[in-house]
């Protein structure tokens, strides 16, 4: 379970405003343009990756499903720089949920191996594999899925009967799609769907393979829209835009709780240590591509753009600007040095990790109880990450800030409770 982690610095003191050089209204604007360059680079990958869906279903071949495959991960570098975005932002973290929610019972989308099991005092629906049922029971109510469509998946399949594991929306489902469940455990290589459960006549594997080419076009289709949508809250005149003008110490304020919380609780904690205290592969946070490794990289790369205020965008462009770094070192140059260090040192460790999995040391591997170097990498990242958020919180107190909390996990403020 997650818990909120409360600062415990000097933030419940009343202190006075800093006078900057820098205006805070600029930081604001290079982060709040950097947000649109960053959701802009996610939606035209996205569009990326749904054109090349569309090829697979028109002409299913292993290398249309390959291309696909290729086309999702490119997909995932500009989008994982995104989430430094969530926590401090409502309107996010709001809408976050819809596109890349983790992690998901699968068998609620489509057919799983029979070792998978079967509906969990937890989820009923954990195997109601909409693929194969065009008609079945849902909270008590029958459900029409003969048309498989954006809207089914949105407005009556996603988080069904209010349980958080019946993810139908978004990247994962769209992953879980394409590559089909990782059986391998702690052995290398990831999920190896055939193309041919995407092939139409006898030459069909898996069954159904026409509903299922309606889920993967439907789920995409709505991963462009709901990227579309909050493009567009980024835009001049835009909710989130606006929303963070409305209150310049509160959108400081919203740079830091997303670096922190994101940083702390959702990173060090329910993506790493968690994963590693548990020693289960189906912690990955991309379990089915055995894309965690980058997953990790660009989340923590997200969080240095945001303190750095500069973004690379996928067409080789910078956007950049003042920054909170420089309100920092106007403040405290020393402390400014240090949180630029630390923040590089993290990135050097998730850099690690990344180079190790590239090299075919996977991260699921890293997972494995009694595996001295996995277990090194992965918290060699943790530990950054941990020390990067005793900066910021110390950057919290220079700029006279209070009243920010970042999200916690158990797996780093109370581990017995992990097994419980």
């Amino acid at each position: 379970m997650k818990r909120t982690y409360l600062l415990t610095t000097a933030l419940g003191l009343t202190m006075a405003t800093p006078v900057f050089a820098v205006e805070t209204s600029e930081v604001l604007t290079t982060y709040a343009d950097i947000a649109a360059a960053k959701y802009e680079d996610s939606l035209i990958t996205a569009e990326r990756l749904q054109a090349a869906v569309t090829a697979l279903i028109a002409d299913p071949s292993a290398e249309n499903l390959q291309a696909a495959k290729s086309a999702w991960l490119a997909a995932r570098v500009p989008y994982q720089q995104t989430e430094v975005y969530r926590f401090g932002n409502a309107i996010v973290d709001d809408w976050e949920g819809k596109v890349n929610a983790w992690p998901l019972d699968e068998g609620l989308i489509d057919y799983v191996d029979a070792a998978y099991g079967g509906p969990s005092d937890e989820n009923d629906y954990a195997v109601l594999n909409i693929v194969a049922n065009p008609k079945f029971e849902l909270s008590g109510k029958t459900v029409d899925a003969s048309h498989i469509t954006p809207e089914l998946l949105a407005e009556t399949l996603h988080e069904a009967d209010g349980i958080e594991a019946n993810v139908a929306t978004g990247y994962h489902a769209i992953e879980f799609l394409l590559w089909g469940q990782d059986l391998n455990g702690h052995a290398p290589g990831a999920g190896n769907r055939p193309w041919t459960d995407y092939a139409s006549g006898e030459a069909c594997t898996g069954g159904n393979c026409d509903r299922r080419a309606a889920y993967l076009t439907a789920a995409t289709d709505l991963l462009v829209s709901d990227l579309q949508w909050m493009t567009a809250q980024w835009q001049d005149g835009g909710e989130a835009r606006t929303d963070l003008f409305a209150d310049e110490n509160k959108g400081i304020s919203a740079i830091l709780t997303g670096m922190g919380s994101l940083s702390y609780g959702e990173q060090a904690g329910e993506r790493m240590r968690l994963g590693l205290m548990l020693n289960d592969p189906e912690e990955e946070h991309d379990c089915f591509s055995d894309n965690t490794h980058n997953s990790h990289y660009y989340d923590g790369l997200g969080i240095q753009t945001a303190y750095l205020g500069e973004y690379v965008r996928i067409d080789g462009s910078l956007v950049s600007g003042a920054s909170l770094a420089d309100l920092v070192a106007e403040t405290d140059a020393d402390l400014d040095g240090e949180m630029q260090a630390k923040l590089s040192s993290t990135m050097m460790a998730l850099g690690r990790i990344k180079s190790a999995a590239e090299a075919g040391f996977a991260y699921d591997q890293m997972l494995e109880r009694g595996n001295a170097g996995g277990e090194a990498l992965v918290m060699g990242g943790v530990n950054g990450l941990i020390d990067q958020t005793r900066s910021i919180e110390r950057v919290v107190t220079a700029l006279g800030l209070d009243g920010i909390e970042f999200e916690g996990s158990d797996s780093l403020d109370q581990p017995e409770a992990v097994f419980q």
